[in-house]
């Protein structure tokens, strides 16, 4: 980052989303997830586009530099493809990026039950910002994962 960059932050409802800003979305899902993690799955699942669905990005220089997923569902609200791009890494992202995720959900969805399905080696990541393990670790997509949810 220079000193002429800044991160944009933004919050958006799906239906905020521009075809370009999604795009670009999607493309740094795709280089991280399936590429980079050598993990192929269906990362355009339905979900991005649908109901209270919302998208925290923080915008760098006009690229998406971290980026997650809140998806509304019946019995709370989960947050996922919490992602900080590889150009990105080393500025203090991730936690600013949750943090933000977790100030939409209490301000969207004030007082529902906020779970992650957490890549096993970031128990701690996630522990640091209140989340406890409920779940044993399983395999998603290859991948070791633990259930964890918020604890108020």
């Amino acid at each position: 980052m220079t000193e002429s960059s800044s991160i944009d932050w933004q919050d958006y409802h799906h239906s905020e989303l521009t075809v370009q800003q999604l795009y670009a979305i999607l493309a740094l899902r795709s280089e991280v997830f399936v590429v980079e993690q050598t993990c192929a799955y269906q990362d355009i699942d339905g979900q991005d586009l649908t109901g209270e669905n919302r998208h925290i990005v923080a915008w760098l220089d006009g690229k998406p530099a971290a980026y997650a997923r809140i998806l509304r569902h019946e019995d709370g609200v989960a947050i996922g493809r919490v992602i900080v791009a590889p150009s990105a890494r080393g500025l203090k992202l991730g936690y600013q990026l949750m943090e933000r995720a977790l100030v939409s959900c209490q301000k969207n969805w004030p007082d529902i039950r906020v779970a992650i399905s957490a890549q096993a080696h970031l128990e701690g990541f996630y522990g640091k910002l209140g989340f406890a393990v409920y779940t044993g670790v399983y395999e998603e997509d290859g991948i070791p994962h633990v259930g964890m949810e918020l604890i108020v």
